[in-house]
């Protein structure tokens, strides 16, 4: 696996919106409703969509390109690399006896990919401690009239969930994880080479601060189990591309009892021939004849909704002018009403004139002043 601008396929230096369109190439291509039963799609949608939460978002871009820098990634995974922080806890470096105050990268790590451990464990606590489960994120593509009118669907989620055996504690049922006797608890232990004093996982709980006698025989000793959920998730009217819909408690499943994180549904919508989206309003070319435009003309344009609505065009008018119709935009997700439909004129001048229509246009010729004498003066 590449890295997630390889992933997307483009630059590092990309902006937002060729990562979101490079991205909305990858989705079209290998959703899984359009590859069925295909795991090498599935898997590269996957990809596709992790690469896509992390590059979207400016502050996990930011960390992620900053621990590119740092080396801290394996090239070949784009992932956080298994040398790179596993047994060094920045917290502890000293050098020439001064103690060096450095960020926790394994908080940075867990902000970027929600929680998921690289190896090493947990630091300085033991197992029992509750932790959040990670929060996650799914994708729906919804077509141009549900983004209007809202919908209902079923989303499917794979996460990691509470071993319904154990309950997240990774002992068998009847019993429970002890202390770890090497570190006490604390799931490191000091060591020091020359002059410098780094901290490694305990080997005998590797990191975790407890030990498990009689692991589990569900998870084994996991704590939690892989599943596949199936969530109903109602589109509100007005959703639009990358729009949020939270689900609460429906992320990963927490650690030592705690609670779980959140599912995020991020909806695509698909392109309309007619209209382009613009926040709450949308945007209709309206093609008008030369004598239309400069005559005037009231002309039957459609709306989103369905409907048919009449749009006034006043004599003289240009190439480009737009008009306003209010409330035939989009519905508002917050305050209620809707946008506005804009009317843009596009001025259709006929590549081939009858002989009539020449006659003519020569006869208006000979009525109008000369407009690049106008501007430019007399040449």
């Amino acid at each position: 696996m590449a890295d997630f601008y390889q992933t997307l396929g483009v630059p590092r230096g990309a902006s937002h919106d060729e990562v979101r369109k490079a991205f909305r190439k990858l989705a079209r291509r290998y959703h899984p409703d359009k590859n069925p039963g295909d795991k090498a799609s599935e898997d590269k949608f996957k990809e596709a969509n992790e690469a896509y939460e992390t590059l979207s978002d400016a502050e996990k871009r930011k960390q992620y390109d900053e621990l590119l820098k740092l080396g801290a990634f394996d090239p070949r995974t784009g992932r956080p690399s298994q040398g790179g922080f596993q047994g060094f806890d920045p917290r502890m470096y000293q050098q020439g006896g001064q103690t060096f105050q450095m960020g926790d990268f394994g908080d940075i790590l867990s902000s970027l990919f929600g929680g998921a451990g690289q190896g090493g464990g947990r630091r300085g606590g033991g197992r029992s401690a509750a932790q959040r489960g990670a929060d996650l994120q799914a994708d729906v593509t919804i077509s141009f009239e549900d983004s209007l009118n809202g919908a209902s669907v079923r989303v499917p989620v794979e996460s990691n969930g509470a071993c319904p055996a154990c309950h997240g504690s990774g002992a068998a049922p009847g019993t429970t994880p002890k202390i770890c006797p090497e570190c006490h608890g604390r799931g490191v232990l000091a060591q020091n080479q020359g002059p410098f004093a780094i901290s490694v996982p305990c080997p005998r709980c590797h990191g975790n601060g407890t030990v498990i006698d009689s692991p589990c025989p569900t998870c084994h000793g996991g704590g939690n189990t892989r599943q596949t959920r199936r969530y109903a998730v109602k589109i509100p009217a007005g959703a639009k591309e990358g729009t949020k819909i939270r689900l609460k408690g429906k992320g990963e499943g927490g650690a030592g009892g705690g609670p779980s994180g959140d599912l995020y549904v991020v909806t695509h919508v698909e392109d309309s021939e007619l209209f382009e989206r613009r926040g709450d309003d949308f945007l209709i070319e309206v093609p008008v004849t030369l004598a239309e435009a400069m005559l005037g003309l009231t002309a039957r344009i459609p709306t989103p909704d369905g409907a048919k609505v009449s749009l006034k065009v006043p004599p003289g008018s240009a190439d480009g002018r737009t008009l306003r119709l209010r409330g035939k935009g989009a519905p508002r997700l917050k305050g209620g009403g809707k946008g506005d439909l804009l009317a843009r004129v596009r001025l259709i001048v006929p590549s081939k004139l009858t002989k009539e229509q020449k006659k003519l246009a020569e006869e208006l010729g000979k009525t109008e002043s000369d407009p690049r004498a106008a501007r430019f003066g007399t040449l």
